[in-house]
């Protein structure tokens, strides 16, 4: 393997790291190593027994990093760890807290140096030839990276300790990573919502420090190539979408229920902000900021994730859930410990698979312009799309792809044209070089997989599990953005939408509506022609009905006499 100061993935993360690199080896100052170690012998030799003193302990180490880059902690930060650990919780759990918990996250910090170098040389034999070590995975750069849920939680464990550098994230459009405005948000502005998030992260720490999970978590971010390239499908134009022959795939509709409680192995998808985690080290505690409270390993994505383009989604496989909770918005609230019973995979990665897309933001009535339509429909694609499993690459694959560049062929799950290419002409992506050589070193993983790809259920392709994207703080219309993401799950050759509801009332007759589009056998190109006619049609102000009373206007005819009948005395 090469030395630690040669490797560019890690070249690319030193400046976000409170590391230091020296003599090909990653370390803590010596003032840090004494810090931690001090206060991994617990309260009674540390002192550290309050949220006070140990906010001045992450203080104390902070300075001792001696970094140029590392800009002060947010300025009320201090009050939010005292007044956290000092009265929001009771003396019981403050005392487990400071003799347990905090030792054993002082001895995890201790060993990150050691951790993120066995990783890099894992991160070589993972894949034969693919990268999936931590770096920078910037902009239109499709990869992966793996992390060991040990290492997430060291991560984390500096996120809460506030010791990444953050000067130069702004610049790279890179999220908050420090909990700092986590904690001040709760001491300038009190609120139950915060209170209880703080609480699902510390139920976190209490459980990895009793007992360390020890699988996988994969980061990976999708691309839509904006150009043509060899085994990719690319951004679609409004043409593509309008002549698919591609059929719909099978609708169901949950009154009741959330996305993350669902049983069938399906792509949950997360209502992104284009940052990915959006304000969840803030104030936000909406759906996207509840799911990376209960399963916060999806947080250590936010170090090294810069933020999603219009082509781009995020796709995160194996973060454990770690508790239950009660309540949405400013009523959210923890209830307790969750073990995930979900099997994992040949990676050691709990099945749990969720894709991060973010919605056209203050949506308003551009929404319903085509330009948006085509923005929306593509994104949901890219997130639904697996671009290692389409037909067409294995039917490459099988016949050698001895075709020639020029050939160009239909897959027929996508309806996407794509070029055939000499094999001896590269893939350029680690996402592609995966699809072309897919092995890896089996005394690594200790698994085989016939196929070479790092997706789940390859055997049998899973659903989709989503719900109103983009219809709250966002303000996208849920008949609209519905119908996009079943046409977008439907080209993506994914066999089913399990769609969560929630109790929305325009969507209250969906049910119907799917199952009459599924009654009449449309295609995907019937699905969006439909659409385009009637979002021009409503950004024209010719009509102001939404967009199932306008396609069914019979049907909710019926349905509106029917309820003008029952409500009168």
């Amino acid at each position: 393997m090469e030395g630690m100061e040669n490797r560019e993935d890690l070249k690319s993360m030193l400046p976000f790291l409170p590391l230091l690199l020296g003599s090909s080896s990653l370390f803590w100052p010596s003032k840090v190593v004494k810090s931690l170690e001090t206060l991994s012998k617990g309260p009674l030799y540390s002192e550290v027994d309050s949220g006070e003193l140990l906010f001045n302990a992450i203080s104390h180490i902070r300075d001792s990093l001696a970094l140029p880059s590392l800009q002060p902690v947010a300025p009320f930060a201090h009050g939010g760890y005292a007044l956290f650990f000092d009265e929001l919780i009771s003396r019981a759990e403050a005392s487990k807290w400071f003799e347990e918990v905090v030792p054993a996250l002082a001895n995890l910090l201790l060993r990150l140096p050691s951790l993120l170098e066995s990783h890099y040389q894992d991160a070589d034999y993972l894949f034969n030839g693919v990268r999936t070590g931590l770096r920078l995975l910037g902009s239109q750069e499709a990869g992966i990276v793996f992390l060991g849920q040990e290492l997430v939680a060291a991560l984390l464990t500096c996120a809460f300790f506030c010791l990444f550098p953050v000067s130069d994230r702004g610049s790279k459009r890179l999220p908050t990573i420090n909990f700092d405005h986590l904690f001040e948000d709760i001491y300038e502005s009190y609120s139950k919502k915060q209170e209880n998030k703080i609480k699902c992260i510390m139920h976190y720490f209490e459980r990895i420090c009793s007992s360390m999970p020890e699988g996988f978590v994969s980061f990976e971010r999708k691309v839509l190539p904006l150009e043509q390239l060899p085994l990719c499908v690319s951004y679609p134009e409004a043409d593509f979408w309008s002549k698919s022959v591609v059929s719909l795939c099978l609708f169901e509709v949950h009154s009741s229920g959330f996305i993350e409680d669902q049983s069938n192995g399906a792509l949950e998808v997360d209502f992104a902000n284009k940052y990915l985690g959006g304000g969840a080290l803030r104030s936000g505690c909406l759906q996207e900021e509840i799911r990376f409270m209960i399963n916060p390993e999806l947080i250590a994505g936010m170090l090294f994730l810069p933020c999603m383009e219009d082509n781009e989604a995020i796709e995160i496989v194996g973060a454990e859930r770690f508790s239950n909770y009660t309540g949405y918005a400013s009523s959210f609230c923890f209830s307790g410990d969750h073990v995930d019973k979900r099997n994992v995979d040949g990676f050691r990665r709990c099945k749990t698979r969720i894709v991060a897309i973010d919605a056209l933001c203050r949506a308003g009535m551009r929404q319903y312009k085509c330009t948006y339509l085509l923005r929306e429909a593509n994104k949901a694609f890219c997130g639904f799309l697996d671009q290692s499993n389409c037909d067409h690459h294995k039917s490459l694959f099988q016949d050698g792809g001895s075709q020639g560049s020029q050939c160009m062929e239909t897959d027929k799950d996508t309806n996407v044209v794509v070029k055939d290419f000499p094999m001896d002409e590269a893939p350029s992506t680690s996402v592609e070089i995966a699809m072309n050589r897919g092995e890896y070193i089996n005394q690594v993983i200790g698994y085989s997989d016939k196929k070479g790809s790092w997706c789940l259920d390859l055997e049998d392709k899973i659903g989709i599990a989503t719900g109103n994207w983009g219809c709250g703080a966002f303000g996208g219309d849920p008949e609209l953005k519905t119908m996009i993401q079943w046409l977008a799950a439907s080209q993506a050759a994914r066999p089913s939408v399990s769609y969560y509801a929630l109790g929305i009332k325009s969507l209250q007759n969906l049910n119907q509506v799917s199952q009459w589009i599924l009654s009449h056998e449309w295609t995907v190109g019937d699905l969006w022609n439909m659409l385009v006619e009637y979002s021009s049609r409503r950004f024209n102000k010719e009509t102001n009905l939404g967009f199932f009373a306008w396609l069914l206007p019979t049907l909710f005819a019926h349905d509106a006499k029917m309820s003008n009948l029952t409500s009168t005395p």
